[in-house]
């Protein structure tokens, strides 16, 4: 970890494997934190817990995580994470790989943009054929009574060494993300990405609700809604 601000600007660094174990469970081999992103192994996999606020203007954060062939992970975190405003934009990087047979299950808690940030989230996720996963991201659009900062984030999918996934949302001008065509008045936002398993083929659309089955063998949930309570809700209904 370095600091790269005379006030606070973090370039943190951390870093799970999860291999099949001999007996066919799973095991963690390596388990690193670096920073503010503190990495926990529990009963049901690994927790993020963060050691500090933020992420703040300035960071640059990035989270590694490699699951072998065969083998299973699940990634949660103990709480929500605040983009704050700082000395410059923040950015939070996950880079996923996931071997055949292997399983990645990503759900943490929501990102909460508050006032005046300027977050940057991206996630560069590697699959072998044959890996499945669950990709959960949710993001609230300001804490209570306040209208939220500027926050963009993409996700990148590959499955076998071809492109499965390029999906962008970028809330940088009100103007436009507060049409109807995009978020309206909605104050939370999420989506799921299911690969691999029994998935639901047809697209179809609800209250807040778009299911976009994709090329390969996967499916984008996408959901909007007045609150995280009810954006929950959504996601978990399809």
């Amino acid at each position: 970890m370095t600091r790269t601000a005379s006030t606070r600007g973090y370039t943190a660094r951390a870093a799970v494997t999860a291999e099949r174990s001999p007996s066919g469970g799973t095991r963690l081999t390596r388990l690193r934190s670096d920073g503010p992103l503190a990495l926990r192994a529990t009963s049901g996999g690994v927790h993020l817990v963060g050691a500090a606020a933020g992420p703040l203007g300035g960071d640059d954060l990035e989270l590694e995580l490699i699951v072998r062939a065969g083998a299973r992970l699940s990634l949660r975190s103990a709480a929500t994470s605040l983009a704050l405003p700082g000395d410059g934009p923040s950015r939070m990087t996950v880079r996923a790989e996931v071997g055949a047979g292997g399983h990645l299950d990503y759900a943490p808690e929501p990102t909460v943009a508050a006032a005046r940030c300027d977050h940057r989230a991206t996630a560069h996720i590697t699959l072998a054929h044959g890996a499945t996963l669950r990709w959960r991201e949710e993001l609230i659009l300001g804490r209570h009574g306040e209208e939220p900062g500027r926050h963009s984030s993409r996700m990148d999918v590959t499955l076998g060494g071809t492109p499965l996934l390029r999906h962008e949302l970028c809330l940088d001008d009100p103007h436009i993300y507060r049409g109807r065509a995009v978020l309206g008045d909605a104050r939370a936002v999420g989506s799921v990405l299911l690969v691999g398993g029994d998935l639901p083929r047809s697209a179809r659309t609800g209250e807040g609700l778009a299911v976009l089955p994709l090329a390969g063998p996967g499916v984008l949930i996408t959901a909007t809604a007045p609150d995280s309570a009810v954006l929950r809700r959504r996601l978990a209904a399809v």
